[in-house]
């Protein structure tokens, strides 16, 4: 079996509205390792919340003024997003014919989706436990179907899912506002948060990366919760020993080396070299550095020009080629 990892990938979110340029782009940009882009300038149901809702099974979701909602029965705008999948599978499928090698895929997390989703008669999925048990279930059932339709139209590749959990900090400090937006959510104990992502990641057929780039990502949580691979905004983790320990328990690194908005570039030699450096301050060697640590924009690159887009990927590809041996 070959390794699911490749030297550098994309967060997930491109800018743009064409499912097939964009996994076009991203074939070319970023072969090592390329990723199912995510495209939310499409509107509601192309949203990383809507686009996942769409993956749910036995719930269904609508679109409210304050955002999505879990509802009885789905509606159009569960619909749209359903169809917005769909044709990215086919732009898959269409493009990425003969493709072997990794692949990533990217979906909210089920802490982040239950702190997104508003229960029928109001207040956030996250402090209900039934709510986000039901929730989490159907999440991984929709998950693990999502990962076979991309096997059945892309068979060669070796797939990782990466979850997008964003709204974790703020749901274990206690910091997600109210319904009427006056007060704050309680926060829920870090040992309830690790248990039920477990149960997410143990539950899908194929390495789970975990993606948060909000400061204070706890990364021991997300490993200790079974992620084969962290990904997070190489400049918002100071806790070097938190790094190290996933090291030394195999797993793997994507590291965010450059901004996921438009910013003046280094050249790939300068952003390889910082790399090096932090690697050198983990106490590793620079043999194990390829293999452990794969390049990516510090976040999402929906906010970017199509041109800076563009150029980060390749700047990713060509600062990976510096972090191999001679």
């Amino acid at each position: 079996m070959t390794s699911p990892w490749g030297p550098a990938t994309g967060v997930g979110s491109l800018p743009g509205v064409d499912p097939a340029e964009a996994v076009r782009l991203v074939l070319g940009e970023l072969p090592g390792m390329p990723h199912l882009p995510e495209l939310p300038g499409r509107g509601a149901g192309a949203d990383m919340v809507g686009r996942t809702a769409a993956l749910l099974v036995d719930l269904a979701v609508d679109l409210t003024p304050a955002g999505w909602r879990l509802v009885p029965r789905a509606g159009i705008d569960q619909q749209r997003a359903e169809e917005f999948l769909a044709r990215d599978l086919d732009a898959l499928h269409d493009l990425a014919e003969g493709y072997t090698g990794p692949l990533k895929l990217q979906a909210a997390g089920p802490w982040t989706l239950a702190a997104s989703l508003e229960r029928p008669r109001g207040e956030r999925a996250v402090v209900d436990a039934g709510a986000r048990r039901d929730l989490a279930q159907s999440l991984t059932e929709g998950l693990a179907g999502h990962v076979a339709a991309v096997a059945a139209r892309v068979p060669g590749a070796q797939l990782v899912l990466q979850l997008d959990e964003p709204g974790v900090p703020a749901v274990l400090q206690g910091a997600l506002p109210t319904a009427s937006g006056f007060g704050r959510l309680p926060a829920v104990p870090a040992e309830d948060v690790e248990r039920e992502l477990r149960a997410v990641v143990d539950g899908l057929p194929v390495p789970v990366v975990v993606h948060c780039c909000a400061a204070r990502m706890p990364l021991t949580l997300f490993r200790s919760a079974g992620a084969a691979g962290l990904s997070f905004d190489l400049s918002l983790v100071p806790d070097l020993d938190a790094v190290g320990e996933a090291v030394d328990a195999g797993v793997h690194l994507l590291a965010g080396v450059i901004p996921g908005t438009d910013a003046p570039l280094p050249d790939a030699k300068a952003t390889a070299s910082r790399v090096q450096g932090w690697w050198r301050e983990l106490g590793f060697s620079a043999e194990q550095l390829p293999e452990v640590v794969t390049l990516t924009p510090s976040c999402g690159l929906a906010g970017a020009t199509p041109g800076y887009a563009r150029g980060a990927m390749t700047h990713l590809r060509e600062a990976a080629k510096y972090l191999q041996p001679e």
